[in-house]
């Protein structure tokens, strides 16, 4: 497994994290709707959170590998950051 992990994401116990920030909460649940057209396409869902309305917290790991990040998880990160604009 690729141990680089892309720009601006962390590996917190095991698994690939990042924060988005948004002007509002509706860009928010748009950026939402965008991952999940693509994680659909992916086979692969990432755990999300909104919280202070205008952050979007993605974090990746892959269940069926224990919890760890794979391939899986950086390819979706790499997704995932095209989906985003500030």
């Amino acid at each position: 497994m690729n141990n680089h992990f892309p720009l601006h994401w962390q590996d917190i116990d095991n698994t690939l994290v990042r924060v988005f920030i948004f002007s509002n909460f509706v860009q928010c649940v748009d950026f939402i709707t965008k991952i999940t057209v693509v994680a659909e396409q992916m086979h692969h869902h990432p755990d999300i959170e909104i919280f202070q309305y205008k952050h979007v917290r993605i974090s990746l790991s892959t269940k069926d590998a224990g919890n760890t990040i794979t391939e899986k998880d950086i390819q979706l990160a790499m997704a995932i950051d095209n989906l985003f604009s500030p």
